[in-house]
């Protein structure tokens, strides 16, 4: 039985996961460094081991509102080719192996909005949306506007 390890997460009321492949690291923020004039979902940038890394909030994207505690949040943080950056999420919850046959496609990953959700796992109590970090990072307005400023951030 081939299974995928991922880092499951809660954003809203709902959980989701990313592929462990992709994720550096889990870490706790009590600060943000805001930038002016960067799309509402960015939240800022923080300084972590020596790495600059744009924070995207999960909240702003899927729901269009901001995680307010960020004492009880997590910045995981995901590595996508040269691209690194957070996503602000409620709770990092557990790492898992979910089956292969468990992750289904569903129509909603044609949805223009939505192309980043790669597969929903229909597990015994629960539903988890896998997220597709590349994609994720492709479908945000913007974004390749901030890739290019952490370029010049990292080698200024």
């Amino acid at each position: 039985m081939e299974e995928t390890k991922m880092v499951v997460f809660q954003s809203g009321k709902e959980e989701y996961a990313v592929p462990i492949q992709y994720v550096v690291s889990i870490e706790k923020l009590d600060h943000i460094n805001p930038i002016p004039h960067l799309p509402v979902y960015l939240r800022g940038i923080v300084k972590n081991r020596g790495e600059l890394i744009p924070v995207i909030d999960f909240e702003q994207v899927l729901y269009s509102q901001f995680i307010e505690n960020l004492s009880e949040s997590r910045l995981i943080v995901l590595q996508v080719e040269s691209f690194l950056f957070g996503i602000l999420v409620k709770e990092a919850k557990e790492i898992i192996d979910i089956p292969i046959e468990l992750q289904k496609q569903i129509g909603l990953m044609a949805y223009e909005g939505t192309r980043y959700f790669s597969a929903v796992a229909n597990m015994e109590k629960r539903l988890v949306t896998i997220i597709d970090p590349k994609i994720l990072v492709e479908s945000l307005e913007g974004i390749q506007d901030i890739q290019e400023y952490m370029k010049t951030m990292q080698n200024a």
